[in-house]
């Protein structure tokens, strides 16, 4: 095949779009970041309209609130308040108490350290002494954490590193294919902040706060486990639960050992989102994660429901049985103490919110998941529906892939919807959709730019010559170029200048400012005409032959014509009128531009005309050449637009235009009614043109009836009435003419009042 630019766009017709395409499942699979914030936003569109229906399964918030604060101190409190509120939580029947809590620094209310910024003296000494023998308020508060039981403390992975690791009481176990190691796929944190020795070493558990907020600073997804980089004999990397996870363990009572699920291990370096952490199993309780290993939250906003004041707990204020059976976290959601996070649905969040929600979860088993499989499936939907496109539309056009494009969409965002709010799974519908809008509109691009190629090479072969109307035509139809014609009702006009060589004697030694002026003259006039649906067919010098209702239908084509020869009367008025200024100007003598108009009707024959070699679209017909003969007649009869029979019925009462003669045509034997086109319909209308016309038509019955004197009298009421009507003195001066003529050499006896022109 030659590679012709044709051809070449044919191909690119395909290759491009194939090429966004295998691009856009490329950008997929490497998730870039704006791929997954895309993503996450239609997630969170998700949760805002439907967010989780809140269920009260007993877990409770200690708030550290302000009114908190204002009754029983600042932040810090001593840690035997701390240890009270343990008690009475234990007391009041909570089963597990968990602190968002990290007591990384020794009680600076304990009385061996109070004394110490007490100045020094010999009483001071003896009181210090004592102090030293009075209990540590960290030691009392491990006691009272041992001594309750079910209480679990935090810890907090930072960057900064540590001497030692924090202690790890619940630890994990993995299952699934062997080959790779919990920290080639969770959070590695080279330090941490964690809690006193005494105090860790009392609790039941020891667990993560940390809350990992997405690149927007959105909590979406929180770690169940991460890793502290402080490698242990035997054991490796210490990997830690997160708060709410360890709580769940010690609820159940469950072993220290959590099993975690991993799927796709390949054992290479890289790994991508079909392997990794599948899921973690708790005594009875699987939770689904990522392959980070973390947990998508299914928020149902904040609760007030979750709160009570730790006011409220000191002050032995609660309702009797209200903590029965809860499980309880102990935080913060006062301002100053920074604990505030963002999510999907509130702006400002406590932080411990996050993990009462993530708790209130794993107890009724509600988890929102994104399953292994949706991402390969997403790619595997645009790669099907791109490759669709990519061979539908340049067979079937832009329309009908579009159809079924947003069909597609429609399905995609319904089916979407369909999986979060009856199965809790993820399933994005957006980047598919976008990626295959890009190839669509790749495709469809192409597309058009090929068409509108063939077009170009339509309007450049042909546009010199032929009108704009049928260049656009046979862009959209190249098959029509082909020799042959059709018959149809035009209108036909022909326009002529005046006297020009008398005016193009006066260019004789500047032929190029003969040029211009024809130039000048032409281009205004053929504006009128194509400005009004007109073709104009050919220039002939100083000569313009146009048509009506072909290449295309146009409706009332006869007025059409007639709106057009009254512009060009205003426009030749407008350039004399220039003409004549630059005249005065120059000191040069003004030769003004004057036209004849011929217009007429009739089914004439259009098409394709000319050889094999080269044809042209041009007009035949008896039509035609009656429309070149009127207006070769304008001259004749003094008026400068002379429409034929035909046009006068179609516009009559639209147009003001009077009958002027009864002629044969040179050339023709058969007579024609022919009239003089004056104004428009506001012409039309007035008293002034009603008079006229009516002393006209009695004139012309005078005349064609021989009533010579009396159509005398009524030529001269007629010059009288036709002053601001038109220039009809010509008229009228030839109708006396003739009348002379009659008198002395009467015409034959069965004369019906034609005139048989000798001339063109």
């Amino acid at each position: 095949m030659r590679l012709t630019k044709t051809n070449l766009l044919r191909v690119l017709h395909y290759l491009i779009p194939l090429g966004i395409l295998l691009s856009c499942i490329f950008i997929r699979w490497q998730d870039v970041p704006f791929v997954d914030q895309l993503r996450l936003n239609v997630f969170d569109t998700y949760q805002r309209v439907s967010p989780r229906p809140f269920e009260d399964v007993g877990v409770r918030i200690i708030d550290i609130d302000e009114r908190s604060l204002e009754e029983m101190g600042q932040w810090p409190w001593p840690r035997t308040r701390l240890a009270g509120l343990v008690y009475r939580l234990r007391s009041a029947g909570a089963r597990v108490v968990g602190f968002d809590v990290v007591f990384a620094e020794p009680d600076r209310t304990s009385p061996a350290r109070v004394v110490q910024d007490w100045p020094k003296g010999r009483e001071i000494d003896e009181i210090t002494k004592l102090a030293e023998t009075l209990p540590d308020h960290d030691n009392l508060f491990a006691q009272f954490i041992r001594g309750t039981g079910q209480v679990v403390t935090a810890v907090q992975l930072t960057n900064k590193s540590v001497d030692s690791p924090p202690r790890q009481v619940g630890n994990f176990s993995v299952s699934g294919e062997a080959g790779r190691k919990l920290s080639d796929f969770i959070a590695v944190l080279p330090g941490a902040a964690k809690n006193l020795e005494v105090i860790e070493n009392a609790a039941s558990g020891n667990a993560l706060v940390n809350v990992s907020p997405e690149q927007d600073g959105i909590v979406r997804r929180v770690p169940l486990l991460a890793a502290l980089d402080h490698p242990l004999p035997v054991i490796g990397m210490p990997v830690y639960p997160t708060l709410s996870l360890e709580m769940l363990r010690v609820l159940q009572d469950a072993p220290h050992t959590m099993n975690v699920r991993m799927s796709g291990a390949s054992g290479s370096k890289r790994w991508t989102q079909s392997e990794g952490i599948e899921a973690i199993r708790v005594g009875k309780i699987t939770i689904p994660t990522d392959h980070a290993g973390n947990m998508w939250v299914h928020f149902s906003g904040h609760q007030k429901a979750r709160y009570i004041s730790a006011a409220d707990v000191m002050n032995d204020s609660l309702p009797q049985g209200s903590l029965r059976d809860t499980v309880v976290l102990i935080g913060t959601s006062a301002a100053g103490l920074l604990d505030l996070r963002s999510t999907p649905l509130d702006p400002v969040l406590p932080g411990v919110e996050i993990h009462a929600e993530m708790l209130e979860q794993m107890l009724l088993e509600h988890f929102l998941t994104r399953p292994y499989w949706a991402a390969e499936t997403e790619m595997l939907v645009l790669l099907l529906l791109g490759l669709f496109f990519v061979m539908s539309v340049p067979r079937l056009g832009a329309v009908w892939p579009a159809l079924i494009g947003g069909t597609l969409a429609f399905g995609a965002f319904g089916f979407s919807w369909w999986a979060y709010e009856t199965r809790l799974l993820l399933i994005d519908p957006v980047y598919p959709l976008i990626s295959l809008l890009a190839v669509y509109l790749a495709t469809s691009s192409i597309g058009f730019m090929r068409t509108e190629g063939e077009r170009r090479q339509v309007r450049t072969a042909f546009g010199n010559y032929l009108s704009p109307a049928l260049v656009n035509e046979l862009s959209r139809h190249p098959e029509r170029l082909k020799l042959g014609g059709e018959t149809r009702d035009m209108t036909l006009m022909f326009c002529d200048v005046r006297g020009f060589t008398s005016i193009s004697e006066g260019f004789k030694s500047n032929p190029q400012g003969l040029t211009r002026l024809i130039n000048r003259l032409l281009t205004p006039l053929s504006d009128c005409i194509l400005n009004r649906e007109g073709t104009i067919d050919k220039y002939m010098g100083d000569c313009i032959m146009a048509f009506w209702n072909a290449p295309l239908d146009v409706e009332n084509h006869a007025h059409h014509a007639c709106d057009s020869a009254l512009a060009m009367r205003n426009a030749l008025d407008v350039l004399n009128t220039e003409r004549l200024a630059e005249a005065k100007q120059d000191d040069a003598p003004f030769l003004p531009l004057n036209v004849g108009v011929g217009i007429n009707c009739g089914d004439c024959l259009v098409g394709n005309m000319g050889s094999d070699q080269r044809f042209d679209y041009s007009v035949l017909g008896d039509a035609v050449n009656l429309a070149a003969r009127l207006e070769g007649q304008s001259k004749n009869y003094g008026v400068d637009i002379v429409l034929g029979e035909e046009v006068a019925k179609r516009v009559e009462g639209d147009f003001a235009i009077l009958e002027i003669d009864l002629i044969a045509v040179k050339g023709k034997s058969e007579a024609v009614h022919i009239y003089a086109l004056l104004g428009d319909a506001a012409l039309y209308g007035s008293d002034a043109f009603q008079n006229c016309q009516i002393l006209h038509k009695e004139m012309l019955a005078a005349y064609r009836q021989k009533h010579w004197n009396a159509a005398i009298d009524l030529i001269a009421r007629c010059r009288e009435a036709s002053r601001g009507v038109g220039a009809l003195a010509g008229i009228y001066d030839m109708y006396l003419g003739r009348i002379d003529i009659f008198k002395q050499t009467p015409p034959p006896a069965d004369w019906d009042g034609v005139f048989v022109a000798t001339s063109k």
